[in-house]
């Protein structure tokens, strides 16, 4: 399923096996609470649909897109990210990725390549460890230990978007202290 909610700074396009259990998101933040658009994911030539329908919603968008992807969208993400062209993926100010702990959950094998975005992975405390392709994706793996408190309405969600905000500045930060140094920039 993929959906689009305008929220604050970002566009955020949520991608979801609907025929699952509830997102992670909804679980852990309790919001957002639906989806626009129903899009299953059940064989190659639906994965073909869907990174199109994908396409459009990128290229419409009015402003920066974060994609946040639950269980099998996290691998369709992967897929979508490497496979589409740039224009769409450089509209990707980034992914809050919620993947199972069950690498079977998908259908397909996940990409090991890094994502061209940066990326935050959340994963429940007692999970196992994720599998290898998520490590290759350049993510910033955040384990949740605690339990989700849904009294508070948005605010959940909202103190999610700002910890991707913080982290993503901290991955700019980062890259251009790299260049600086590599390229003796000031």
């Amino acid at each position: 399923m993929i959906a689009t909610v305008a929220q604050d700074r970002f566009s955020i396009v949520t991608i979801f096996d609907s025929e699952g259990p509830p997102p992670a998101w909804q679980r852990m933040f309790g919001w957002p609470s639906g989806g626009a658009a129903h899009l299953p994911i059940h064989s190659a030539g639906d994965r073909t649909i869907w990174a199109a329908k994908l396409d459009r919603v990128v290229r419409d968008a009015d402003r920066a897109v974060l994609l946040v992807a639950d269980g099998i969208g996290c691998a369709a993400s992967a897929w979508w990210a490497r496979l589409s062209p740039s224009d769409y993926v450089d509209r990707i100010a980034g992914a809050l990725l919620f993947p199972s702990g069950d690498p079977t959950d998908t259908g397909f094998a996940a990409p090991r390549t890094r994502l061209p975005f940066p990326s935050l992975v959340v994963r429940p405390g007692g999970d196992a460890a994720p599998p290898a392709e998520i490590g290759e994706w350049g993510s910033r793996i955040v384990t949740r230990h605690r339990q989700p408190d849904r009294t508070g309405g948005s605010a959940p969600w909202h103190n999610a978007q700002r910890l991707f905000q913080r982290l993503t500045r901290q991955v700019v930060e980062q890259d251009i202290a790299r260049a600086q140094a590599r390229f003796g920039g000031s």
